[in-house]
């Protein structure tokens, strides 16, 4: 709200002072002005408090029109956020550790300094908090330089402040810094699926021929043949991970500790089940094939595809670490489809083609062998599904899932 008043001067005046203005004004009437939040800015901050992120507020406005945009916006979700808004004023009487309590405490700042936003920014980062400032002005540089992320305006933002940041939003939104935070969420959460299935079939592979060295026993799968499952199963079924697409509640985790690593424990353990669930298998079809009478040959050849078999079906399972693929959606994504098509096929040109049988030393399988492939391949599948809604079981009841 501005009071407007105009006011006649001696002739010759060229510079105004207080006292030109102190009296002497005719008042011409109030004009009201009024910056509404964006609808997408409050969708914005509330998928952002669902994903963990405490979104503060900090202002040069007035206490009562900062607590009114964080009402409208729902700040840490409170009905009333005049509250939880510290001025510039208590700021300044507030010691360093004092305000490092405060700071992590209140939603809203108001008639803050430039010097104050960098307090601020530093009193978050003494707890902890992985701190990402937005600004756009020339005083908000010092800020932004020491925010973990600094966040500058593409639109309005000085040049000085987007020297100063690390990421420029081009359209000025909130709402495109939740979906930077989502999408790079998505791309984290597609690496670990992928490293999810690579390191537990390379551990099988791996266990399989250092069993059989140790043992002293023929090798269930030779060298070229471990050769052909690496180019094959990598290039055909390994890389759809990364075109799955972002999970529902995506935006709904917690975020993730800086200093937590990749492969957390219960990765460590999926990576062995799934690693001593390729060496059982082929080993067991390896050895019950040459009980029944199949040539060494024939019993590699069905090692070989019960590897490949329970890879395939493992790569169903890394669709989600946490959910079952019918939650996503069977046919959700169709370049899976595409690539189990794929491999199918070389899988098919492996077996039967009389070619690979010179190169590759496989030999055709019957039908009642393929039968046993699969009832592996599936058995995998089910166990380790079974594995998932073991650690989702303990959320029904309030308690924490291991993450993955």
């Amino acid at each position: 709200m501005l009071a407007l008043a105009q006011g006649i001067l001696p002739p010759g005046t060229r510079h105004l002072t207080p006292a030109d203005v102190a009296a002497g004004l005719t008042f011409l009437g109030l004009q009201g002005m009024n910056d509404p939040p964006r609808a997408e800015a409050v969708a914005s901050v509330r998928a952002c408090q669902r994903a963990g992120i405490r979104v503060k507020m900090i202002t040069g406005d007035h206490v009562l029109t900062a607590a009114a945009i964080a009402r409208q916006i729902g700040l840490d979700g409170t009905s009333d956020p005049a509250a939880r808004v510290l001025t510039g004023t208590a700021m300044a009487a507030l010691s360093d550790t004092q305000l490092i309590e405060q700071a992590a405490q209140t939603a809203v700042f108001a008639r803050v300094t430039p010097e104050q936003k960098l307090r601020l920014v530093e009193a978050l980062q003494a707890q902890g908090y992985i701190v990402a400032m937005t600004g756009d002005g020339v005083n908000d540089a010092p800020a932004l330089q020491q925010a973990d992320i600094g966040v500058a305006m593409g639109l309005m933002g000085t040049d000085v402040a987007k020297e100063a940041a690390d990421m420029v939003l081009t359209d000025d939104n909130f709402a495109s810094i939740a979906a930077a935070v989502e999408e790079g969420r998505g791309i984290f959460d597609n690496l670990t699926k992928i490293i999810a299935w690579t390191l537990p079939t390379n551990l099988g592979e791996g266990l399989i021929i250092l069993t059989a060295v140790l043992g002293g026993v023929a090798l269930p799968i030779l060298p070229v043949q471990i050769l052909w499952i690496n180019m094959t199963t990598v290039g055909v079924l390994g890389l759809v991970l990364a075109l799955e697409a972002k999970e529902a509640d995506l935006m709904q985790r917690p975020p993730r500790p800086p200093t937590a690593p990749i492969l957390t424990g219960a990765l460590q353990w999926r990576t062995l089940l799934v690693g001593a669930l390729i060496l059982v298998g082929a080993f067991g079809l390896f050895a019950w094939e040459q009980r029944l009478g199949a040539s060494l040959t024939e019993a590699r050849t069905v090692a070989v595809n019960v590897v490949v078999g329970i890879e395939m079906c493992y790569l169903l399972n890394c669709r989600s670490l946490s959910h079952s693929m019918f939650q996503l959606g069977v046919f959700s994504n169709r370049w899976l489809l595409v690539s189990w098509l794929v491999m199918a096929a070389l899988q098919g040109m492996f077996t039967y083609a009389p070619f690979m049988h010179q190169v590759m030393a496989s030999a055709p399988m019957s039908l009642a062998s393929w039968g046993r492939v699969l009832a592996v391949s599936s058995l995998g599948y089910i166990l380790i599904e079974l594995e998932k809604l073991a650690r989702r079981w303990p959320s029904r009841r309030g308690s924490q899932i291991p993450p993955l």
